[in-house]
């Protein structure tokens, strides 16, 4: 029987997770990496991407897992599963309303993922305008909740609390302009309980804090780090906070 079980010190703390694309990178860069981002204090790595093409899940997977940090999936899909993971983020694209990710995704793919014995989030996934055109957008065949409709972000976390979501991920996509605004955060924040993931669009240290001031309990930063490794090193001065 599949175990479900939250994340490493969600409920209790905050924390940065590093987004590692599979299709971008290798063994080397991506165990290289991980043992950056244990160094710079973030607490967990998520792995997957909305469209892959590339057999390379397993092994970025096996790299990450080098570094000791915990390494869920973020699944674009239900073939994303990897049971060599710790757990995978059980989305529901709550914010649209194409029913294959919804649930017909999940239904596929329901007997493989307990076959695969991994530990699993049931996640209420939103995706916010981040200024331009995501590859989950446009994959998902979706619109992403406006930036100026924070009560509709938070109507629709309730929503997924109220059906047994036990974790709200806040996203404006990879390779956004913009990330998911204060005012959306707050608000989420304030309507649901469930611990809350952000991501997309963060380029500074100053966003993270931000995010984190708003309510966030983590912050999930993919993109900038795949420009510039070095941007872990920023996450150095917040580390005391974390």
């Amino acid at each position: 029987m599949m175990q479900v079980k939250m994340l490493p010190d969600c409920l209790n703390s905050r924390g940065v997770a590093m987004l590692v694309d599979p299709d971008v990178g290798y063994p080397e860069s991506w165990e290289r990496l991980s043992f950056m981002a244990m160094e710079s204090g973030v607490k967990l790595i998520l792995v997957g991407g909305s469209f892959l093409h590339k057999d390379n899940l397993l092994s970025c997977v096996k790299s990450c897992k080098k570094s000791g940090l915990p390494v869920w999936i973020f699944p674009g899909s239900g073939n994303q599963i990897c049971p060599d993971a710790d757990g995978i983020l059980l989305l529901s694209l709550l914010s649209g309303r194409n029913a294959e990710f919804l649930i017909g995704q999940h239904v596929l793919h329901a007997r493989a993922l307990r076959d695969s014995k991994l530990d699993f989030l049931p996640t209420a996934y939103i995706l916010m305008d981040g200024g331009k055109s995501t590859t989950v957008s446009y994959i998902s065949n979706t619109v992403p909740i406006p930036r100026d409709k924070p009560h509709l972000a938070a109507a629709t976390a309730l929503a997924g609390e109220q059906l047994g979501m036990q974790l709200v991920y806040l996203d404006t996509g990879s390779g956004a302009d913009y990330a998911v605004s204060k005012d959306v955060v707050r608000a989420v924040s304030s309507e649901s309980s469930l611990p809350l993931f952000v991501g997309g669009g963060i380029k500074n240290v100053e966003q993270i804090i931000e995010a984190w001031d708003s309510g966030a309990q983590w912050v999930v930063v993919g993109s900038k780090i795949e420009e510039d490794s070095q941007f872990l090193n920023e996450l150095k001065k917040i580390k005391v906070n974390l």
